[in-house]
């Protein structure tokens, strides 16, 4: 049972901060932070500068060793979660605990792991431990006018407890980490990766950080084995698509609750990561505000599958979209950028092209001519001087790429479902239908993935801005057309999994997916999305649902410290 801090204390309301203690210039540094910084400089920066933050099992399982400890039967009562904050230290923080012990105040902090060992096999906090239990007593110092000359830190795992001397040489530590925490605040540069690899295994952020791969150029420079890798390789959770114009999004507690003509179904908020509304379905705005506290976004599709609009809670993030925005405004980087985009895509198209006809003889030699036009278009990406030669060429190798596609469908294929070119805004035929409608799909995927990393989706390097389509999304998504939708979609029909009456509606103007043809289509991109695919850059096999929000944080890599590592991506 925690112990309460009667109203006469000494420790009452009064010591705490608020709103007013910390002046504008230089907000208080959390302790916290103070643990990060000790811990990795670069975690940080992620978590106090971006405002990036992650909470992992291990951060879960520490919340609830909070919760549970109980207090030491050989001790005095104890004070708990004490909010306090100082004005002289320019820090704050939540103690663990204060006990009286000896007549002397001592500061407590718990850890679920284990401790350190001095030279002598004693127990010993941890840097960053040692930091936070610093911090701690001198706002404890503070608050009561007493001196407190120890702290204490209880690590479970083992079952013991390192002592923490606060002595003068405490103090100026904690003075020097308060300084360099706001030194940090101040740059607009992420610190280097820790240099100590076993820090990165424990840390939530590392999926976000994504160490390991500026370690890998560095292991490629130096021919070391490569580093373990500490990107997931799975997507945890699903998408929830909503299709018929009268199924409603409604929340109860923490789950959400569609309700359709054939009833109701609830699906926990934490099993999802994204809802993807498609034509007139309804949400709620309960059911917005459960999504944004819980980062799944929202994306709403016009029911031909143009993406419309989408929601995404991501506050913050200054310095990182300035860096974005730093790099995006010269010129020469956007070349470059653009470059290996367009050749990435370029190659993905030949490479399939290639491997499709590979045993048709037929569909090869008729498709010999364009081929060697998109052959040669490759050959002169690589040396183009502007983005617009660039669309040029792509456009080129596109027209070329296209003119083979209906030769990639075999002879079992309904002529209905055989394209006549590529026709878009409206589609003319079922199959650029479906393309059309598998291509909002991916643009949406990747959205949520350059929500999700940070960066600003209007702010591209390849594409001009244009409607509602964010130039960035629309730059990172060209990588991912033919392996996440085109492929697919062509291997369906050949398989005969379409049925081109049922399946879509056909009009004088448009032609379009019906709801059956829209569930058709969700299920095939799904079921691609948890297909896995070995990345050529890390070495690693990930689902393609995790592939495409790597490729976002290694485009990020191009300006922050590890360049040449985006769009490396091409078919085997």
């Amino acid at each position: 049972m925690r112990a309460r801090i009667p109203p006469h204390s000494d420790l009452t309301a009064e010591h705490t901060p608020n709103s007013n203690d910390a002046s504008p210039a230089e907000p208080p540094v959390r302790v916290m932070a103070l643990h990060a910084l000790l811990y990795c400089e670069r975690l940080f920066y992620l978590e106090e500068v971006e405002e990036i933050r992650v909470a992992d099992g291990a951060v879960y399982a520490g919340r609830r060793l909070h919760d549970n400890v109980v207090p030491l039967e050989d001790e005095t009562p104890e004070y708990r979660s004490i909010e306090l904050g100082s004005d002289d230290w320019g820090i704050l923080g939540k103690a663990d605990a204060v006990r009286r012990r000896d007549g002397k105040w001592v500061a407590y902090e718990h850890k679920r792991g284990r401790c350190r060992r001095d030279e002598n096999n004693r127990p010993a906090a941890w840097l960053s431990d040692r930091m936070q239990a610093i911090a701690y007593a001198v706002l404890i110092e503070e608050a009561l006018g007493e001196p407190v000359l120890q702290s204490r830190v209880r690590y479970h795992a083992d079952n013991v407890t390192a002592f923490v001397d606060i002595n003068d040489q405490a103090r100026q530590d904690l003075r020097s980490a308060v300084e360099r925490a706001r030194s940090l605040r101040r740059t607009t540069q992420r610190p280097p990766v820790a240099e100590n690899e076993n820090l990165c295994r424990r840390c939530s952020l590392a999926p976000v950080c994504l160490p390991e791969e500026e370690r890998l150029a560095a292991a490629v420079k130096a021919e070391t084995p490569p580093p373990a890798r500490l990107f997931p390789s799975d997507r945890r959770k699903q998408s929830l698509h909503l299709l018929s114009p009268r199924t409603r999004l409604g929340r109860s507690g923490k789950t959400l609750v569609v309700t359709t003509d054939e009833g109701k179904e609830k699906v926990p908020v934490n099993d999802i990561d994204s809802v993807v509304v498609h034509g007139f379905a309804q949400v709620t705005t309960q059911a917005i505000h459960l999504c944004a506290s819980h980062d799944v976004s929202i994306a709403w599709l016009t029911g031909g599958g143009r993406f419309a609009a989408g929601t995404a809670a991501s506050a913050g993030r200054v310095q990182q979209r300035l860096r974005q925005y730093h790099a995006l405004a010269d010129d020469a980087f956007r070349l470059k950028l653009a470059r290996q985009l367009v050749h990435a895509k370029v190659e993905t198209q030949l490479r399939y092209l290639l491997r499709a006809t590979r045993g048709n003889q037929a569909a090869r030699e008729a498709s010999r001519p364009e081929i060697e036009q998109i052959r040669e278009a490759i050959k002169r990406i690589v040396k183009a001087t502007s983005i617009p030669t660039l669309l040029g060429l792509e456009g080129i190798a596109a027209k070329a790429y296209f003119a083979c596609v209906p030769r990639l469908l075999g002879d079992q294929a309904d002529d209905k479902l055989r394209p006549s070119g590529r026709s878009k805004h409206p589609p003319g035929d079922r199959f650029n239908a479906a393309l059309s409608f598998g291509y909002a799909l991916v643009q949406s995927l990747v959205m949520r993935s350059a929500l999700a990393v940070g960066l600003e989706p209007a702010f591209g390097f390849y594409h001009q801005p244009r409607t509602a389509a964010h130039p960035l999304v629309l730059d990172v998504m060209e990588l991912y057309r033919t392996p996440l939708w085109e492929m697919p979609l062509i291997g369906s029909i050949n398989r005969g999994q379409w049925q081109p009456d049922e399946d879509f509606s056909v009009t004088r103007q448009q032609v379009w997916l019906s709801e059956s043809g829209r569930k058709k289509a969700l299920q095939l991109f799904e079921q691609r999305l948890q297909e896995s695919y070995r990345h050529p850059y890390t070495g690693q096999s990930l689902t393609y649902a995790r592939l495409v929000e790597l490729e976002v944080r290694l485009l990020e890599k191009e300006w922050t410290g590890c360049p040449g590592v985006f769009a490396q991506m091409r078919l085997r």
